[in-house]
């Protein structure tokens, strides 16, 4: 709720940013109703988190699943105006996004209150009672967590404002290979939820040595990931990318070059920043969440950001340039969180089992 003012002004806000009115204007018509889905959103972030700290990510995905059809079928009513509905544009893809948001908390609420592995934990049970010292350790722990999740999200917003000072054919091929990185580091980012997971319990028992191997399979399996995605984001980008295009607009020739570029610089950082995210996932297995803010922040902020803008505005690089600043601080991130987690304390702590 505290969010929504930023989405309702935020024709303002990109105006005041240097943005061209005409993609204020449509951002601002977009945000102004998908602003209203950040509590179901955020609520079902909470869900997910506590159904996979359960081990039951299967109905996470099958709900997820779900919704892309829901949102796939609504968004092409009301973009569109198919089947009678009124014809929305872009209005109409953000009430798709509002409606998939409402009914994903919905069905995860419900299994997560009903169903027979869960139900002994009586979640909803007399939640309008606060428990205010759970309050506090739960604020303590996830504060810090989620200013990093804002740092590493703000770098990425802040290379789309940079990108919308290029030009609007760059942003649109920002944005879609934007889409398309964004696809490939869920995977990472299931990965390290589940190395959360894995490394938390073996922590919490003083098992060192399930607790490295789970550290290292998480790391591996991403690593490999990462690189299967390069071999892809490198030999197909145009395959990639021309199914977010109409093409036969006058603009998505020019579109698709520029985006076919920025997917050899995604192919560029998908290794930093999968491990940068499978190392804040190993961190927050051992409750280690505000120095790795710190890391974060500095790796993002002050050097990826500035980096993206000297290399794209002040040396003449454009958009690949600003998606180089990228890469250098996810890089950043990524060899100091690792450093971070393999050097940490909870090593010395703990017992050694067979």
């Amino acid at each position: 709720l505290l969010t929504l003012p930023a989405f309702l002004w935020s024709g303002q806000i990109l105006s005041a940013v240097g943005q061209r009115p005409e993609v204020a204007a449509l951002a601002q018509d977009f945000l102004a109703i998908a602003g209203f889905g950040m509590a179901p959103a955020l609520l079902v972030m909470v869900l997910k988190s506590y159904l996979a700290a359960l081990e039951k990510t299967q109905v996470v995905l099958w709900v997820t699943l779900a919704a892309v059809g829901v949102n796939l079928a609504i968004a092409w009513l009301f973009i569109f105006g198919h089947g009678g509905m009124p014809e929305l544009g872009v209005r109409g893809a953000a009430l798709a996004s509002l409606a998939t948001q409402i009914m994903t908390f919905v069905l995860l609420a419900l299994y997560a209150a009903m169903a027979d592995g869960s139900r002994r934990f009586r979640l909803f049970q007399r939640f309008w009672r606060p428990d205010w010292s759970i309050f506090v350790r739960v604020l303590k722990l996830g504060l810090p967590v989620g200013l990093t999740g804002l740092a590493e999200s703000g770098l990425f917003v802040a290379a789309s404002v940079m990108m919308g000072w290029i030009g609007t054919i760059e942003l649109a091929a920002h944005g879609i290979a934007m889409e398309i990185a964004a696809l490939a580091f869920m995977v990472h980012l299931g990965l390290s939820n589940a190395a959360t997971v894995r490394v938390g319990r073996a922590e919490g028992e003083g098992d060192l040595r399930t607790m490295r191997e789970a550290a290292l399979t998480a790391t591996v399996l991403s690593f490999g990931f990462g690189c299967l995605m390069i071999a892809l984001f490198l030999s197909f980008p145009k395959a990639l990318i021309s199914p977010f295009l109409d093409l036969a607009k006058p603009e998505a020739a020019a579109i698709l070059s520029f985006g076919v570029a920025l997917l050899a610089m995604a192919a560029l950082f998908q290794l930093f920043d999968a491990m940068q995210v499978i190392a804040l996932g190993l961190l927050r297995g051992v409750q280690d969440t505000r120095a790795p803010m710190w890391l974060a922040a500095l790796s993002y902020w002050v050097i990826g950001v500035p980096v993206s803008y000297l290399l794209a505005f002040r040396l003449g690089f454009g958009g690949p340039g600003l998606w180089l600043g990228l890469a250098i601080g996810l890089a950043c991130a990524a060899g100091l969180l690792m450093a971070r987690f393999w050097r940490g304390p909870w090593w010395r702590a703990g017992r050694q089992t067979a």
